[in-house]
């Protein structure tokens, strides 16, 4: 089987850094095509000995981006297209049937309540999304709680799919000498607590509650904020405003898979979760939470607002995992309660392993098959 993944963009984001994990563990040949922004997880994915293809998409309204798409399809000649994140379905799913693919699959990553990878959800969206969506054979949801959001939006339920994201749970078990070296690398003071927080700095995120709690914790409690965006400006004044500016260090983006060239300095999302001691996700809205479960694999314990992949299991297979309302006084509270309770075992517990690379991707493989069979028996 030859399969092309369309994505809109290939920065260090979660869907995109998924795309290039579940690439690597599919048993087939993929090729992948970004409409925009060729960027660092692009970068790591022709290292992996992937074939990109940057489609230079000058914007949403770029029509003439829907030929070159599909006429790159058709010389592939290729059995399926998987297409990844709104923009890349909905022009991914029209070029595939334009280019004769009728085995099209969609894996929606970022459906929320009220937003879909930060646009609002307005009728105009919803429309456009379901009418190319009924261009695919199914629609792959992260979570059963994003698969419920897809139901009411409208998608019909036979056509939905539950397909987890995956982590490389090995890559993010804990290392003492890792991160012992990793402290070092960041200039952390000798038993510093670290609070660590992971994804795109935006206000979707609500990392200034994590800002605000810094400041009515113990001087020798520190914020390490992973990842990179608009809003870093914003919360570097939230830090200098509230007086924790010297407790606050900031990462920038960082690949959770082997970087190009071996990184510039070495420091990658597991290096990076394993220096924390607590991993705290302030947003509000999930549709997953990947960095929660990537926290879980390294043993840490996880205080978070909202997180499908840990409500969807039963209570005790992420047990030190908990949920809190979202200010900053609530984040406060908890994070004494679990510095007071001392480190644990620093293992991984069931819920990390429920959710492992491989058995997201052999789940996907089932998906494939049933769309390739059910186009060759139409």
């Amino acid at each position: 089987m030859k399969a092309l993944h369309v994505i809109t963009g290939l920065g260090v984001g979660g869907a995109e850094q998924q795309l290039r994990l579940l690439v690597r563990n599919l048993p087939v040949e993929c090729d992948v095509v970004t409409l925009t922004n060729p960027g660092a997880v692009a970068e790591g994915l022709v290292a992996d000995g992937v074939r990109v293809t940057h489609l230079g998409m000058g914007g949403n309204r770029d029509l003439g981006a829907l030929p070159r798409l599909a006429r790159l399809i058709r010389r592939g000649r290729y059995d399926l297209v998987h297409t990844h994140l709104y923009r890349a379905c909905v022009y991914g799913r029209t070029a595939a049937r334009l280019a004769g693919v009728r085995a099209v699959v969609a894996t929606e990553h970022s459906l929320g309540d009220s937003q879909m990878e930060g646009r609002r959800l307005t009728p105009g969206v919803r429309a456009l999304y379901l009418a190319s969506e009924r261009l695919g054979r199914s629609t792959v949801a992260v979570s059963p709680t994003v698969a419920e959001r897809l139901r009411r939006w409208g998608v019909p339920g036979p056509r939905i799919e539950v397909v987890p994201n995956g982590i490389d749970v090995d890559r993010f078990r804990f290392d003492a000498a890792r991160r012992e070296s990793t402290r070092r690398r960041l200039g952390l003071p000798q038993g510093a607590y670290v609070i660590g927080g992971v994804g795109r700095l935006t206000a979707g995120k609500r990392f200034e509650v994590l800002v605000r709690a810094l400041a009515e914790l113990p001087d020798d409690v520190w914020l390490l904020l992973v990842g990179g965006g608009p809003e870093e400006s914003v919360l570097r004044r939230a830090a200098q405003r509230t007086g924790v500016a010297d407790r606050v260090l900031f990462t920038g983006e960082r690949p959770n898979g082997p970087a190009p060239h071996g990184g510039a300095d070495g420091l990658d999302l597991p290096s990076l979760t394993g220096a924390m001691d607590l991993l705290a996700s302030p947003s509000a809205e999930e549709a997953f939470g990947l960095a929660v479960v990537e926290a879980l694999a390294a043993g840490l314990p996880v205080l978070y607002v909202s997180c499908p992949a840990v409500d969807d299991l039963p209570r005790d297979a992420a047990p030190f995992a908990r949920r809190v309302q979202g200010g900053a006084d609530s984040f406060v509270r908890a994070v004494r309660q679990v510095r007071a309770q001392g480190a644990g075992p620093r293992s991984a517990p069931e819920a990390a392993h429920h959710y492992s690379i491989a058995r997201s991707a052999d789940r996907l493989m089932d998906i494939y098959t049933a769309a390739t069979l059910g186009v060759s028996s139409t």
